[in-house]
């Protein structure tokens, strides 16, 4: 059985590897908020698993084995955070930490029932893809809003990233995925958006929160 820092270690690999699937060991370490030589010590690990490969002074590749194991770990951890909203009535901001302990759940059929509860959702609750059971995931045809310019109309569709503070701030400003926001001017320099939507609210959005905005741009 796979221990629950293997996992973590795994879908930390994924997320950082660039398109190859390379990163170097000091990116993990730093990653995973420990020494060097207790990152060193894992990647022998998850190497004689055949989730990495591991050559000194060489840049790590995540296997494909690996990246099905890891796309498979945030598949549980996604529809964890699904289920917390939608079946329990969590709030957006409030699931990330109970999903980082429920996808170390070792039952595939517990996920499978998870997700026919659901209704086979694609996305989660801050609308990331969710890996299917092979660890595959669709693309999303979606642009950052800070790419974005005066006069255009977009819908909230994701998150880049998800941490609480841009959690709450969203919610304290009735932003949520599924909101149309036109925006109304673009500060040249700060890059920031003045947007409006919902019944005439208008906010000024800094580049510190567009670039974390997935939107979906009106024809």
């Amino acid at each position: 059985m796979d221990s629950p820092t293997e996992e973590n270690y795994l879908k930390a690999l994924f997320k950082l590897a660039d398109e190859k699937g390379h990163l170097s060991i000091s990116e993990l370490s730093t990653a995973m908020n420990v020494s060097m030589p207790t990152a060193n010590s894992m990647v022998k690990k998850l190497d004689a698993q055949g989730w990495l490969k591991y050559e000194k002074y060489k840049p790590l590749t995540i296997t494909p084995k690996g990246r099905k194991k890891a796309s498979l770990i945030i598949r549980k951890h996604r529809l964890t955070e699904m289920f917390l909203v939608e079946k329990m009535g969590f709030t957006w901001e409030n699931v990330h930490e109970i999903a980082e302990q429920v996808e170390h759940v070792q039952s595939d059929a517990f996920f499978d029932r998870m997700d026919e509860l659901l209704g086979y959702p694609k996305i989660d609750p801050h609308g990331s893809p969710i890996p299917d059971k092979d660890g595959k995931t669709e693309d999303q045809q979606l642009v950052l809003l800070s790419r974005c310019g005066a006069g255009q109309e977009v819908t909230l569709r994701a998150l880049s990233q998800s941490d609480v503070g841009l959690l709450n701030f969203l919610t304290a400003k009735s932003i949520t995925l599924g909101t149309d926001l036109k925006i109304l001017s673009k500060e040249s320099y700060d890059g920031s958006l003045q947007v409006v939507y919902g019944e005439g609210q208008t906010e000024t959005l800094s580049q510190v929160i567009t670039e974390k905005l997935m939107v979906e741009v009106s024809e």
